[in-house]
């Protein structure tokens, strides 16, 4: 299904565009690892010849227990992502929480990103989509697909229509996730990309009491499936170790995989859109 193209810096989303990709580790650990990580992708996005928008959380505020890691806070880590934009060219996206960090962010990011468990935040909306930069609404875990056109709708209301929606999940019974495929062209339908989460769909929401677990080896068999749908882009978050990583290593690709599974679903796309 065509959707609407979408510009986020010198990547193209979207209207039957290259398959597209955002990758990096789920928060910010430290500048040195970060920067490595983005070097790496950026080395990934020439060999294969794909567009990588590179994706790390300076705050991430929904973490399960009060004590998990949430990353270096929004001051240092936008001057982090900064200094990763201006040594790899990579566009960069990450979370916002609240209507001024939208405002904040905004000044350093190339794409902003409205967290699932956030994606009813009507303030927050609004206030992303004014920035004037690229939203990316993830829908949110207790959604129907057909749900996201209400949310669509709120970032439209502003004049902004540089959007897209992304496909990471549906709650099913106790710390499960199931993935329904029909929810990509149902999103596609109200005329905007859709990108597919394949490392939070394999999340178990609260699966280890105080922290969640994941399913890794499903990752790639769900991101194949979404990219034979017909997804814009594929979302995975990386990691050089990801069974040291502070947050979510459990469904977290390790960055070679990540080489390997990329290029093989750049050759799906590539005969699905032929």
């Amino acid at each position: 299904m065509t959707t609407k193209e979408i510009r986020i810096s010198n990547v193209a989303i979207g209207s039957r565009k290259p398959l597209v990709f955002i990758a990096g580790p789920c928060v910010i650990e430290s500048e040195e690892s970060t920067l490595k990580t983005a070097g790496r992708l950026k080395e990934i996005s020439e060999k294969l010849g794909i567009p990588i928008i590179f994706k790390s959380s300076y705050d991430k505020a929904n973490r399960t227990s009060v004590s998990s890691y949430r990353g270096p806070g929004i001051e240092k880590g936008l001057r982090i992502l900064e200094k990763v934009k201006k040594e790899t060219t990579l566009p960069i996206l990450s979370d916002v929480h609240t209507a001024d960090e939208a405002t904040q962010a905004a000044e350093v990011l190339d794409m902003l990103q409205i967290p699932a468990l956030l994606c009813r935040q009507t303030d927050l909306i609004v206030a992303a989509a004014r920035t004037g930069k690229a939203v990316n609404v993830k829908k949110g875990q207790f959604l129907a697909p057909l749900d996201v056109k209400n949310i669509i709708d709120k970032i439209l209301s502003t004049g902004n229509t540089n959007l897209t929606v992304t496909e990471r999940g549906t709650l099913f019974g106790y710390n499960n996730l199931v993935v329904d495929m029909r929810s990509i062209p149902i999103m596609q339908g109200f005329g905007f990309p859709v990108i597919f989460d394949a490392t939070h769909a394999v999340q178990l929401p609260g699966g280890r009491g105080s922290v969640s677990d994941g399913q890794r080896g499903f990752v790639a068999p769900l991101a194949r499936a979404a990219v034979s749908v017909g997804c814009d882009a594929v979302f995975t978050e990386v990691h050089e170790c990801p069974e040291k990583a502070l947050c979510d290593g459990p469904n977290m690709l390790d960055i070679n995989e990540f080489a390997s599974l990329a290029g093989k679903l750049k050759e799906i796309s590539q005969a699905v859109r032929e």
